[in-house]
């Protein structure tokens, strides 16, 4: 097992140091879910709500959450994105979210990936808790990465 990268010798907080490493083309893929009752589900698809198209704005709060991981997680570096693209799509049980993002540089997009899909959901939830407080949130994970001195990473289904 590697060990912690955000702990220094002397056990305090570091921001890792990512200047030597090499610059390569760096891709995250993530996914999440939202859980909500089915009869909710099928009305916001068909008649969509006061405030909009969930699945559409879901998607642009995704994108702008990618953008500003820095911000939100203590010790990300603040990296260029090349690509960010946050897909919600209805599917029976409620909405599945997938983020793609890309950049070129020394580390990589994971946590970009993540954070959109965790926006993404914050966001459908929020539009929609009128309708259904009981809804879950849930399976948050990282389902691919590839770049990097760590190699490619393929989630097992």
């Amino acid at each position: 097992m590697s060990k912690l990268t955000h702990f220094g010798s002397d056990g305090r907080v570091k921001m890792v140091d990512v200047s030597k490493k090499d610059i390569s083309e760096r891709k995250a893929i993530a996914k999440g879910e939202i859980r909500l009752h089915r009869d909710v589900l099928q009305k916001v698809v068909k008649e969509g709500t006061k405030k909009g198209d969930p699945s559409s704005i879901a998607e642009i709060a995704g994108i702008m959450a990618a953008k500003r991981t820095s911000e939100i997680i203590p010790l990300c570096h603040p990296l260029p994105l090349s690509l960010c693209n946050v897909k919600v799509e209805a599917v029976s049980e409620g909405y599945e979210v997938t983020a793609i993002v890309k950049t070129t540089g020394r580390t990589g997009v994971e946590m970009e990936a993540l954070t959109a899909v965790s926006a993404a959901c914050l966001t459908l939830y929020d539009m929609l808790k009128s309708l259904d407080k009981s809804m879950v949130i849930g399976n948050i994970r990282l389902v691919e990465k590839s770049g990097g001195k760590s190699g490619d990473y393929k989630a097992e289904k």
